[in-house]
């Protein structure tokens, strides 16, 4: 895989499942990307699983995977949150969010089972998700006049970037979204029809 690439689930919801001792644990594994998203989604477990012991989760976000967090939600300190986490970071995933539910069954699982469930729970939810690639992007914003028309989109043509918006006038703007690796190679090309 290269620089300019990340690994993401799809947006399909992967569901996973395991008991132990008569405690269910239950997980979601969601594409998400933003904070707000996972609040939502979180705050709609709870609700829909409101009398569960412990909702927990954590989550990935970002090309880069600087942004995470892990939640034991009342667990002993990381026996849910971090194990949930560790599956995330085992297979390099970003903009991911796992939620596990717990229904206690009345017999107490110790840290090391529950880390073990939580873990397990996690993993087979991943396992009913479907990993893809997905690139990093950058936008590249170029104003010119009318009568550089051709030559602006003979480039476009030429690196094939995604137009993320264009407006037509006697002064013209276009803002096109290409692979990072190639970000630079489209701005210098665009830059070079200036001085024609």
């Amino acid at each position: 895989m290269s620089d300019d690439e990340f690994l993401t689930i799809t947006d399909s919801v992967g569901e996973g499942f395991y008991s132990e001792k008569r405690s269910k644990f239950l997980a979601y594994a969601h594409h998400v990307t933003s904070v707000e998203q996972i609040r939502d989604i979180v705050a709609s477990y709870r609700n829909k699983y409101y009398d569960a012991r412990h909702v927990c989760y954590a989550y990935m976000l970002g090309p880069e995977r600087k942004e995470f967090r892990a939640n034991d939600d009342g667990e002993p300190s990381s026996t849910a949150g971090k194990p949930i986490l560790g599956q995330i970071n085992s297979m390099s995933l970003t903009d991911i969010l796992i939620v596990v539910v717990r229904y206690y069954g009345g017999v107490n699982l110790g840290t090391g089972g529950l880390i073990v469930a939580y873990r397990t729970a996690a993993a087979d939810a991943l396992a009913h998700c479907q990993v893809v690639s997905r690139m990093i992007e950058e936008t590249v914003t170029y104003d010119f006049p009318y009568v550089m028309m051709n030559d602006v989109m003979r480039v476009v043509k030429e690196l094939s970037p995604r137009i993320v918006s264009q407006t037509f006038d006697n002064a013209c703007s276009i803002t096109l979204a290409v692979r990072k690796s190639e970000a630079e190679r489209l701005r210098s090309r665009l830059q070079k029809l200036s001085f024609q």
